[in-house]
């Protein structure tokens, strides 16, 4: 296996994002790492060279560039350089932590979608609170506007991606609704609603609501990119707030509250970690002829480990040959 990593991507690159290469190197000596960027910016924290090599270029795509301009005229860009790789056959994957258009921008004009997909999703696996291994949410921003079809093969795609990936032998796969009623919901999600209940090669189980998703409602829950980065961006900041207030909480209390907090120190560990969704690996652009793999910019090297635990499995259950082998002989039986 050989995985393309964007080494200039993210607020800590290269050196968080080589950390995390050095990490995955231990529990994975099958895969071949290419580290796209500044090669001695690199090179001071590769710890063992064996399956490395280091692709120098001086450019970078910056957070703040326009996506499609950057991708287009950043030619020697690290991230573009590694989507060219997995383009020409050198690499099985690319990964990064950079700007998340851009990276979106390479994976359509430079991976390329599966033919039959009209706009791949963005997809993460999110945490629920009751003890299982949580859900696949998409789209969660790649496309700001759907149509009912689109979201039929994002309850495809999610459904595909937790039988190979995270092996949950038959998803259930929800619609996010303002009701759980069929007649509930837009223009959009009733069309919706109509094309996934006669679609049988998925298990769904009806419209769900945003306020069940973290009580292990659905195992895969399709919705519209605006819709769906709104309501990541919801789930994000109400951790992060939670977290914040028990800690305030223990610091303003006193002696009694704080000996209570040391007692319950592994508790809250354990909550902050079912929390993080950075465990389960990073958001898939999901739709295109290879894995192309973003986590957050702020990301630390455990994290990096874990998208490229997430990317090993891709590569070694095939989830994307099998993709293209059903939207094919879909596309067979219309003809």
């Amino acid at each position: 296996m050989k995985i393309a990593v964007d080494a200039m991507g993210g607020d800590h690159a290269p050196k968080v994002i080589v950390e995390g290469v050095m990490l995955a190197k231990q529990s994975f000596p099958d895969i071949e790492f290419q580290l796209y960027g500044k090669e001695d910016a690199i090179r001071q924290y590769v710890t063992d060279e064996t399956n490395i090599t280091i692709i120098h270029t001086d450019e970078k795509i910056a957070s703040d560039d326009e996506p499609v301009k950057a991708i287009r005229k950043k030619k020697q860009a690290s991230m573009v350089l590694a989507a060219q790789a997995v383009k020409e056959g050198r690499a099985d994957a690319i990964f990064s932590a950079g700007n998340t258009g851009a990276l979106l921008a390479a994976g359509l004009f430079i991976v390329g979608r599966i033919k039959g997909i009209e706009r791949p999703g963005l997809m993460s696996t999110l945490p629920v609170m009751t003890g299982n291994q949580g859900f696949d949410m998409l789209d969660l921003g790649a496309n700001a506007d759907n149509k009912p079809e689109h979201l039929l093969q994002y309850g495809i795609l999610g459904s595909f991606y937790a039988k190979n990936v995270r092996g949950i032998a038959n998803p259930r796969v929800g619609l996010l609704n303002n009701g759980t009623e069929e007649t509930k919901g837009s223009e959009l999600t009733k069309k919706a609603f109509e094309l996934l209940s006669q679609e049988p090669s998925i298990q769904f189980v009806g419209n769900v609501e945003a306020r069940d998703l973290l009580s292990g409602v659905a195992d895969v829950v399709v919705t519209d990119g605006f819709t769906g980065n709104a309501v990541l961006k919801t789930i994000e900041g109400t951790a992060a707030n939670i977290m914040s207030v028990l800690k305030e909480a223990i610091l303003s209390s006193g002696i009694k509250g704080k000996m209570g907090a040391l007692l319950l120190k592994e508790s809250l560990r354990d909550v902050k970690g079912q929390m993080d969704y950075a465990q389960y690996g990073g958001a898939v652009l999901f739709g295109l002829k290879a894995p192309v793999i973003k986590t957050h910019g702020a990301t630390g090297p455990e994290a990096v480990a874990n998208t490229i635990k997430q990317i090993h499995t891709m590569l070694d259950t095939q989830v994307v040959p099998k993709l293209v082998a059903h939207f094919e002989a879909e596309k067979n039986a219309e003809q």
